[in-house]
């Protein structure tokens, strides 16, 4: 019996085999015409397409494929006496994983399977590594984001989820550019970094022998355009903070803020009220989403609390009757609220964390949170009859995220300067997440900001609520992990 000249033969063999018969393996070039869906509704037509095999099946003098591209699925038949003997033996050197290019005829088989009856093949690249039979279930999920390419390869729901991140933010550009706003980019690298209340990234620009930091949040970069005279400005992009890893937070985000002249924090909680349903109903053609169990309406008008009472309706505790860090940590210990008081030095810190521990994780229904503490954002302008609380809201749902934070631009450049001022005291006792001194943004507030109101939403928060992902790295194509080897 003559011996199968691939019997044994692992796919580096096979590719050297190839390789010494003048086949080239990875070629520059494919013909490809049709994808794989177009291809299954041209029956009895001629088709060139291409794929990756993802099964082999061999019968005698006959062998078939299943060839798949992103568009779907395809069965494909080489038969001996239609392509030769020469090209049927170099079939025993293709594998599961390859890329193949065919031609042939498309019909369908007495099972009623579109399929490809091939007169001609070639291959396109050649799959070192087998795809892994075993990666639904994994054990250890972290192996699907390390090898994330093996993960969107063999697993529909991953392209499904990015397919809807994507849309995602299409639907948001368009709807921006729609409503007269000019899209914008600012700088990610950063000698002061501020908008938000993070601890930033440091890197070393070299020629300049001077500390940068990556961006926290484009806000400041985006009023300064304001000033510069343009009304209505966005941006979508990434931003960087150096804080925890959790199912809720990636020191690498993408987020899209805009900023519109002569507008409120009340004009912008209107405008939302279009803008998140209009693009939820775009992306997944309904405004019911169902998320970690729970069905969430994002049809409008949304319920509205200020900070205060929501506390309040949640633990009994009034944050301002108990208006310094000493009397309202007593308050919290008495009323027997677990809180890690070790690493939090101020008032505002603590209201911020009680916020989180008694009320943020029983919202379901989107609500807008309103009047937030004043000391909790620096940047935003304060209530003319209450210089306690900021003309501030947050779009909080799906039991405790935070899709939209905004507010009434700060426009005052000797109050800028002061809030500035006393962040830099905070920071000093101990809060590594209050902003930085930025003298040049206090000059450009001289030269005159209009009234202003700024919106900020991360992306990969709309796509978990979207796609029902309780992780956010199940919405970020690479996300950051720790080291292998710890």
């Amino acid at each position: 019996m003559k011996k199968n000249k691939s019997e044994g033969l692992n796919r580096k063999q096979k590719l050297d085999h190839l390789i010494s018969l003048k086949i080239n393996p990875f070629p520059s070039k494919s013909e490809k015409k049709y994808t794989i869906l177009e291809s299954s509704g041209m029956l009895e037509k001629n088709v060139i397409t291409a794929g990756r095999i993802s099964s082999i099946r061999s019968h005698g003098k006959s062998m078939f494929m299943d060839l798949t591209d992103n568009t779907g699925k395809i069965q494909i038949y080489f038969k001996y006496d239609e392509i030769g003997e020469n090209n049927y033996k170099l079939l025993r050197f293709v594998d599961s994983g390859d890329i193949l290019q065919v031609k042939g005829v498309v019909f369908k088989t007495l099972a009623g399977e579109m399929t490809i009856k091939v007169q001609k093949y070639s291959i396109l690249c050649k799959a070192l590594l087998p795809i892994p039979d075993k990666w639904y279930g994994l054990k250890d999920v972290e192996t699907r984001y390390r090898k994330r390419y093996v993960d969107m390869l063999i697993n529909e729901k991953a392209r499904r989820n990015f397919k809807i991140r994507s849309d995602i933010v299409s639907n948001l550009r368009k709807f921006m550019l729609d409503n007269d706003f000019i899209e914008v980019e600012t700088p990610i690298l950063q000698a002061i970094p501020g908008g938000a209340a993070a601890r930033p990234f440091i890197t070393h620009y070299n020629i300049l022998k001077q500390d940068m930091y990556l961006r926290i949040a484009p806000e400041l970069y985006l009023k300064r355009m304001i000033i510069g005279g343009f009304e209505k400005v966005f941006e979508i992009g990434k931003s960087f903070r150096n804080e925890g890893l959790s199912h809720m937070h990636n020191p690498e985000f993408t987020m899209m803020e805009f900023y519109w002249a002569y507008q409120d924090y009340k004009g912008l909680m209107e405008f939302t009220q279009k803008l998140i349903p209009e693009v939820i109903k775009k992306t997944i053609g309904k405004l019911e989403v169902e998320y970690q169990g729970d069905i969430i309406n994002f049809k409008p008008p949304y319920r509205t609390i200020s900070f205060k009472d929501l506390i309040y309706e949640n633990c009994k505790i009034d944050i301002y009757r108990y208006d310094d860090f000493d009397s309202l940590e007593k308050k919290i210990k008495e009323e027997g609220i677990k809180i890690d008081f070790r690493d939090i030095k101020v008032w505002a810190k603590l209201v911020d964390e009680l916020y989180k521990k008694v009320a943020r994780p029983k919202i379901v229904e989107p609500i807008f949170l309103i009047d937030h503490p004043i000391e909790l954002t620096p940047l935003a302008k304060a209530h003319e009859d209450n210089p306690q609380i900021a003309q501030r809201f947050q779009l909080v749902c799906g039991k405790g995220i935070e899709l939209v934070n905004a507010y009434t631009e700060l426009n005052n450049p000797i109050e800028q300067d002061e809030r500035f001022k006393e962040q830099v005291k905070m920071s000093k006792q101990g809060w590594d997440e209050s902003a930085m001194m930025d003298s040049d943004f206090i000059e450009a507030l001289k030269y005159g900001l209009p009234p202003t109101a700024g919106w900020g939403m991360g992306i990969e928060r709309m796509a978990m609520l979207l796609t029902d992902q309780h992780s956010i790295k199940e919405v970020i194509p690479f996300p950051t992990l720790r080291n292998k080897n710890e």
